[in-house]
């Protein structure tokens, strides 16, 4: 049985195409929503979100102007403020979407208070976190009900793709490190190619075709939706000093941290490493998926003309997977393209258990893949829907987005990789983990692919030391609306 709130990994909704999830979006529901009703209960009031937009403009909380707004707000004589009934902010990366990016842009800020939509490429969700969101919490410290029932009602929307939503919910995460309650809870706009968070939360897999008058639906959904829970992973990636890496934005380099206490390192450390930290929501992989996704992210920044939505992005992303490699591994006799085995070991805490022990990697796998959601590669689910009497047999439980468990499951190659997406077959399991440990290291290989929640890299390899992987659940749940 599904655990109340949260999405199955058996969750049929998780697997609908793009295609089916647009069309379904081309209902008139969102005809039915009253475009100034919907206003009213979204929109802050004026002050707060003039004074908001000020302190992230300043970065600076206590700036004059701030004040001067509280100050005129709670003038004497002033009319006191009444709080929205469900207020919302909206983060909206306007590079996604192809063309509709800067076009929802302007919709939405028509539907609320042009200052409660922040473009990504003006405003950082982090910037919001420490300048507009204090500020809102500075009013209510000062006895602002107003600011202070918005502050606890507040919701977000991200308009975005996988890598998008995991920003944004990594800078609200924070709010539980600083002890800044509640947490507000996100609702999704998919603007990416997979959308696979957006699936598994009910947001659907593509932005529909009808999105000017879906828009409202939408926003009403986010506003009124029930809450669930989300698992969040934290990465530790420790080499060796000395090597370049360019690391995606979700992670982010750190001082030297040390790998767990309880898991012994066999061999010698390096004198100095360096160590890169991050949040991942979806999944971790090593291997050939992870160098497809490479080559794709690298043409898509040299020539971004070619890719244009998302139908254009997957054609492009097939051609790589013939180009480097990934249905032709067999055939090949290039090291960099045999077994993870040769380069890989990897340590697990299994289901039900606090102890480290070593995990088989199995010969014939050229990517291994630690998903947390029950969708993967746009709305597949590549685990699989299994039995409880192979679950038993295995060790394995039912997978939930929110049970502290990541699993790991690896690709042939290709051909194999192909039958699981189209779900004839599961992938090859490999364990079901709360704790992950990957150690690797180089021999005939000189770099390894790497890829989180979408966005990949290339890690140097060294011949004398390892470089090792570690992944642990964030002891905080992030909050999710359900959108379905």
């Amino acid at each position: 049985m599904d655990s109340p709130g949260t999405p199955s990994r058996a969750a049929s909704a998780s697997g609908r195409s793009s295609v089916i999830d647009s069309i379904r979006g081309c209902t008139l529901s969102g005809v039915r929503i009253p475009r100034e009703d919907l206003k009213k209960k979204i929109t802050f009031p004026e002050y707060i979100r003039l004074a908001m937009r000020e302190a992230i403009r300043a970065q600076d909380v206590d700036a004059a102007a701030v004040a001067q707004f509280y100050e005129a707000a709670h003038a004497e004589g002033a009319e006191p403020a009444e709080p929205p009934e469900f207020p919302l902010i909206v983060f909206i990366n306007s590079k996604s979407g192809g063309r509709h990016g800067p076009e929802l842009k302007a919709r939405l800020q028509d539907l609320m208070g042009e200052e409660q939509v922040f473009d990504l490429l003006a405003v950082k969700p982090h910037e919001f976190v420490q300048y507009g969101l204090s500020c809102l919490e500075k009013f209510a410290s000062l006895g602002d009900t107003c600011a202070k029932e918005t502050r606890e009602k507040l919701r977000v929307v991200v308009a975005g793709g996988d890598g998008t939503v995991g920003w944004v919910l990594g800078c609200l995460g924070e709010l539980n490190r600083q002890d800044r309650l509640p947490v507000p809870p996100t609702g999704i706009i998919p603007l990416g190619t997979g959308n696979d968070l957006s699936r598994s939360f009910g947001w659907g897999g593509s932005f529909p075709f009808n999105w000017k008058s879906a828009i409202k639906r939408t926003l009403d959904k986010v506003a009124r939706g029930p809450i669930t829970l989300l698992d969040s992973w934290h990465l530790l990636i420790s080499t060796p000093a000395g090597e370049e890496l360019e690391i995606p934005y979700s992670l982010k380099e750190t001082e030297a941290v040390p790998l767990d206490e309880e898991l012994e390192v066999e061999g010698e450390l390096p004198e100095k490493v360096s160590c890169y930290q991050g949040v991942f929501y979806n999944y971790f992989s090593i291997g050939m998926d992870a160098q497809v996704a490479y080559g794709f992210h690298s043409l898509r920044n040299e020539k971004p003309y070619l890719a244009q939505g998302p139908i254009s992005n997957k054609l492009i992303y097939s051609g790589y997977s013939c180009k480097q490699g990934w249905f032709f591994t067999p055939c090949s006799s290039d090291p960099g393209l045999r077994s993870l085995k040769n380069i890989l070991r990897i340590y697990a805490k299994k289901v039900n258990s606090s102890e480290w022990e070593q995990v088989p990697v199995p010969s014939s796998v050229r990517s291994i893949v630690a998903l947390n959601l029950p969708s993967y590669g746009s709305g597949r689910n590549p685990w699989g829907n299994l039995k409880p009497d192979y679950l038993e047999k295995r060790g394995f439980v039912e997978a939930h987005a929110d049970d502290g468990l990541l699993e790991v499951f690896g690709f042939k190659q290709g051909w194999h990789a192909s039958m699981v997406m189209v779900e004839l077959i599961s992938a090859k399991h490999i364990t079901q983990a709360s704790a992950i440990r990957f150690e690797l290291r180089g021999g005939e290989w000189t770099e390894a692919y790497m890829q989180v929640d979408g966005e990949p890299w290339k890690q140097p390899m060294n011949k004398e030391f390892s470089t090792f992987v570690e992944i642990k659940r964030v002891p905080h749940h992030s909050l999710m609306v359900k959108g379905e």
